[in-house]
């Protein structure tokens, strides 16, 4: 237990990237499986991009209160500095998370349950970058230091 205990607080920011990824990505496939098998038709093209967008802004959501608070333990005072690079982030990895399923239902005809499944997987590694290196970037010293 103790090895456990070591190897979760070397690795708590991954670990918990990781759990909150998951459940970030199960907010946002009920939202997309709820939409398409209740009100949009995923074979519409343009229905298809509403139930992602959709599930997008419910996932974008949960991830922002969850990965300031629990991932990357933000302290940042400026929250709507913070929230609007979290967004424009989460635009990107959106906007990649379109073109994936476009190509990979529109363009590919494959399942679009399997094609949303493979976006998710590139988007979660591809959202931990974009949160890491530019929304909640720890402050070095020398930059803390500088601003006193």
């Amino acid at each position: 237990m103790e090895k456990i205990t070591e190897l979760y607080k070397k690795y708590k920011e991954v670990i918990n990237y990781l759990i909150f990824g998951v459940l970030t990505t199960v907010v946002s496939l009920i939202v997309y499986y709820a939409s398409v098998y209740t009100f949009l038709n995923p074979d519409n093209a343009i229905q298809l991009q509403i139930a992602n967008i959709l599930s997008w802004v419910a996932g974008v959501t949960f991830a922002y209160f969850t990965n300031r608070k629990y991932v990357f333990e933000s302290s940042e005072k400026n929250k709507v500095k913070e929230a609007s690079k979290f967004v424009l982030a989460r635009v990107t990895t959106l906007i990649m998370d379109m073109i994936i399923m476009w190509l990979g239902v529109t363009v590919l005809r494959c399942n679009d349950k399997i094609v949303k499944i493979i976006s998710q997987i590139v988007i979660i590694v591809s959202n931990y970058i974009f949160s890491k290196l530019f929304v909640f970037k720890k402050e070095s010293k020398n930059e803390t230091t500088k601003e006193k």
